[in-house]
């Protein structure tokens, strides 16, 4: 009997989502997703014209519940923006770069590989690392107002803390070790002394 699912656009999606986090873009197959879905190629085609509309749609989707996690994080009562902005930061640090586990971070995952072969995905990756540099942002302004973070050009601070992290993330990739987003976490907390 075939499994049946209330969304099966979604449920292509959530599994394009794992499958691509550990193997990248490019070295999964539109069939391998098909057969590890349980879902044949007409309901794909269905929801999708292309395995490139797919990648956008998949972005889009990440990007969605990424956004709306970081808007939940920054709105906690009775923390300070700072504190906020470090839980966030925590979080990357515990959650987004575990050796030997995929790589959850679509956008350390598949930005390099696809900012090539796909302008429609490069610009869904460029608009979504921005709406999560606008957070940051505000985030950080709002600890200008509260007095837990230093005075700062908000939006270069979060555009160079974003810069950061991703590039701690690559090279934790790269070392299989967690250091480099230690060394990530020194340096921001050294960035946001007040």
């Amino acid at each position: 009997m075939k499994p049946t699912y209330d969304d099966t656009r979604q449920h292509l999606l959530d599994t394009g989502h794992r499958m691509m986090a550990g193997k990248g873009f490019t070295c999964v197959g539109l069939n391998e997703i098909l057969q590890t879905a349980g879902v044949p190629k007409g309901s794909f085609y269905h929801y999708f014209k292309s395995k490139e509309q797919y990648g956008q749609t998949l972005l889009e989707d990440y990007f969605r519940h990424y956004l709306a996690s970081m808007d939940q994080g920054f709105s906690t009562p009775g923390q300070s923006a700072r504190e906020r902005l470090m839980s966030y930061w925590q979080g990357w640090l515990d959650n987004y770069c575990v050796p030997g586990d995929e790589q959850k971070c679509l956008v350390v995952k598949l930005s390099a590989e696809v900012a090539d072969l796909s302008e429609m995905m490069r610009i869904t990756l460029r608009d979504g690392a921005e709406q999560i540099i606008d957070r940051l942002a505000a985030c950080i302004e709002q600890g200008h107002l509260d007095g837990s973070l230093p005075a700062s050009a908000a939006r270069q601070t979060a555009t160079g803390l974003y810069q950061l992290w991703l590039g701690a993330s690559l090279m934790c990739k790269l070392h299989r070790d967690v250091r480099p987003l230690e060394d990530a976490m020194i340096t921001t907390r050294a960035m946001l002394e007040s």
